[in-house]
């Protein structure tokens, strides 16, 4: 991901809120993918799930068709494996941008289970596609 990007994350996190000038700034880089980014984290479809005791973090995104498991670096949708990974014609899927907007805001659910409940969970999150 360039680090243009990486840095308005940053200040992002910094600032627990988008300035205006970051704001243009993403919308310049990532346009339509910032702004679908930004709607998963304001209509709350960001979810952090943390396994305890293990203390295992996984982070889901509600997407059109079903729930994307993503890091900073990788989501499973078709869209990062097609346009990021085969053609490169993109630096991120709005997945990755979403998880990573939402944690330097802090506004993620944040779902606490055991970690009997990993492989089921892991599962479901793979099933295609979801009704909404």
């Amino acid at each position: 991901m360039k680090e243009e990007i990486l840095s308005a994350i940053e200040d992002v996190k910094r600032e627990r809120s988008i300035s205006g000038s970051t704001l243009v700034k993403l919308d310049g880089i990532l346009g339509e993918r910032f702004w679908k980014a930004l709607q998963a984290v304001t209509s709350s479809l960001v979810k952090r799930y943390l396994f305890e005791p293990s203390n295992r973090e996984v982070w889901v995104v509600v997407g059109k068709n079903r729930d994307y498991q993503v890091n900073d670096l990788y989501c499973d949708c078709d869209d990062f494996y097609f346009k990021v990974v085969i053609k490169r014609r993109a630096e991120s899927c709005y997945h990755i941008l979403a998880k990573l907007l939402a944690e330097a805001l802090e506004l993620f659910s944040e779902i606490r289970v055991g970690d009997e409940m990993y492989d089921t969970l892991r599962e479901e999150w793979r099933i295609l596609p979801q009704k909404r």
